[in-house]
């Protein structure tokens, strides 16, 4: 800009030369005594002269005295690029994993950029990886103090918090950043980890209906971890006495994940608590259409009341019928079968529950077979050569978390072996050593008789068909 008006101021005193060129005369001035006599064009180059001494001096008396402001600014440039290069190589050492670089150059970019946001999270971290949780404390500490560092300082927190066992103290830090950053998918996912591991399930809803509204999970899986959280809403209505709260909760688990077995088992149970075994039967046989399991057909055989056992075949067809295509369906009537003595039709249901799974008829299946073969032809021997093929079959379907690949009698919103939650899901789990199931099934092949045929069903009646 200054040579801009430089150019200008120059190029009037050109044109202006060069008017007075054309115009010439001369000038007279008597001042105390002095008496100067010149012509026009001497008086304004002198003046033009005088006029560019005075503007050299005064450029030269500003540049010395912004020389000391000059060299001040000169130098924080220097210190914040040397500060910058001990950043980067001190994130380098982080990432490498040496500790001693890290703190090295963490300790450098603090003194030549004092405590600013992203230092004190490097000497945090330097520290951290030293294994210095004192100082690594501090130095997050403090960035909880700077505006742009608050959340960082959070997220280092919190996770010296998980790593000392401390829940209390990581789900308040955990609370204070979702109000910082609603939207930080990892806030969630550990403010949601924590609340369900304490058993808080009306602050895990809370949150998980915030992370749903922000699109952090997926639809479908927000929608089952709904079911979960009812569920274990509906055990604490029930356990407070709260029975038609409880039943309520039931039901909306059901509408929220409906291959939820076990939810579908409590509404059931609820609704026949209550006296609406109607109702409940028809529970049943939606939950079957979708999520065909023993523990359902359990339900089913309360449902029946007291039948004769030929009753009990017809019965388990109805279920059956909801979800024909389902092995479930085939074992229950098949376990129906074999309990009225209709060896012909327990041998079809098994047939069809063999080539409805995947691998082979299961340990479950075998045993069946040999029941059969048991009942209809004693002597045979078949019976034996099926509870041999039990040996080396597939095992049968478990609840199996899908994280950690641990296997569980019963289900929980919980994983017993990991706590993952919502991860337990009824499969059929990875094939066990052989040893193994020779030793678990030693016993019944030494022993005489056969296993005796489940009389779970034997109370199966028809007062609500």
């Amino acid at each position: 800009m200054r040579r801009i008006l430089v150019l200008v101021a120059l190029a009037a005193v050109v044109i202006a030369a060069a008017t007075l060129a054309d115009y010439p005369g001369s000038v007279d001035i008597t001042w105390q005594g002095w008496e100067i006599d010149t012509s026009v064009g001497v008086l304004v180059a002198a003046l033009i002269v005088v006029a560019l001494a005075l503007w050299l001096l005064f450029t030269l008396a500003g540049s010395m005295m912004r020389l000391p402001g000059r060299f001040r600014r000169n130098r924080r440039e220097r210190r914040r690029r040397a500060g910058e290069v001990a950043l980067t190589r001190g994130m380098v050492a982080l990432a490498a994993g040496d500790a001693d670089a890290a703190k090295r150059y963490a300790g450098r970019a603090e003194a030549l950029l004092a405590h600013s946001p992203l230092t004190l999270l490097l000497a945090a971290q330097a520290a951290q990886l030293a294994g210095d949780t004192v100082t690594a404390r501090g130095r997050y500490t403090a960035l909880l103090d700077e505006k742009d560092g608050e959340f960082l300082a959070l997220r280092g927190l919190i996770g010296q918090a998980l790593q000392a066992g401390d829940s209390e103290e990581a789900l308040r830090l955990s609370r204070r950043a979702i109000g910082l950053r609603p939207n930080a998918e990892w806030v969630f996912a550990t403010l949601f980890a924590l609340e369900v591991e304490a058993g808080r399930w009306e602050a895990a809803r809370d949150v998980l209906d915030g992370a749903t509204r922000r699109h952090l999970l997926p639809e479908a899986r927000a929608a089952h971890h709904r079911g979960v959280i009812l569920y274990e809403l509906s055990l604490a209505a029930e356990a407070a006495g709260e029975r038609r709260r409880a039943l309520s909760l039931a039901a909306s688990a059901v509408a929220a994940a409906p291959d939820l077995a076990p939810a579908a088992v409590r509404h059931a149970r609820l609704l026949i608590a209550e006296g609406k075994r109607r109702a409940a039967r028809r529970a049943v046989e939606r939950a079957w259409r979708v999520a065909s399991h023993r523990e359902l057909a359990l339900v089913w055989a309360e449902l029946g009341g007291g039948a004769p056992a030929l009753e009990l075949v017809t019965w388990f067809e109805k279920l059956a019928a909801h979800n024909p295509g389902a092995a479930e369906s085939h074992v229950a009537v098949a376990e129906a079968a074999l309990a009225a003595q209709l060896w012909g039709e327990a041998r079809r249901h098994l047939g069809l529950a063999a080539t409805a799974g995947t691998g082979g008829p299961s340990r479950r299946l075998c045993l069946l077979w040999a029941r059969l073969e048991e009942g209809e032809h004693p002597q045979a021997g078949a019976a034996r050569d099926w509870l041999d093929r039990a040996l080396a079959a597939p095992p049968d379907p478990a609840y199996v978390c899908a994280r950690c690949g641990g296997e569980s009698a019963g289900w929980a919103a919980l994983c017993p072996h990991c706590r993952g939650f919502d991860t337990l899901s009824w499969r059929e789990p990875a094939a066990s050593p052989l040893v193994d199931t020779a030793l678990h099934l030693s016993g019944r092949m030494e022993a005489a008789p056969l296993p005796a045929i489940p009389n779970r069903l034997a109370s199966v009646g028809q007062s609500d068909r």
